[in-house]
């Protein structure tokens, strides 16, 4: 039975699938490799994917707003039919959830702040 693995002998995995698989993961290791050292280099600094710390703040805010007014007017939805029960409280605990997350890191930007304020200069 382990011989049949890869031999094309029915059922078996097969040697095509894992070489694609294999060199899918190889390119993908080779990108990440090279974007690190593109960012150790400082190089990735005008790359539109480097987004600097504020904007990525400001977006994961956007984010989060927009996720509590969709649970706001939800309820509007699923009272007139639009939406199904699950459908709803889906969208409610993900909000929920998104908001839990904003403030552990709120929490973990204040505690960074008042450990920042406590050094010693």
């Amino acid at each position: 039975m382990v011989n049949s693995i890869g031999s094309g002998g029915g059922g078996g995995i097969g040697n095509g699938g894992i070489g694609a698989g294999r060199q899918k993961l190889e390119a993908e290791l080779q990108r990440m490799q090279t974007k690190i050292q593109a960012n150790a280099s400082g190089q990735v600094q005008g790359s539109p994917d480097a987004a600097g710390f504020a904007e990525m703040v400001q977006n994961g805010v956007t984010e989060l707003d927009s996720s509590m007014q969709r649970s706001e007017q939800i309820h509007l939805e699923a009272v007139s039919g639009a939406l199904d029960l699950h459908e709803v409280s889906a969208q409610l605990k993900e909000s929920e959830l998104s908001f839990q997350f904003a403030m552990q890191v709120r929490n973990k930007f204040v505690d960074a702040y008042r450990e920042v304020m406590r050094m010693s200069v």
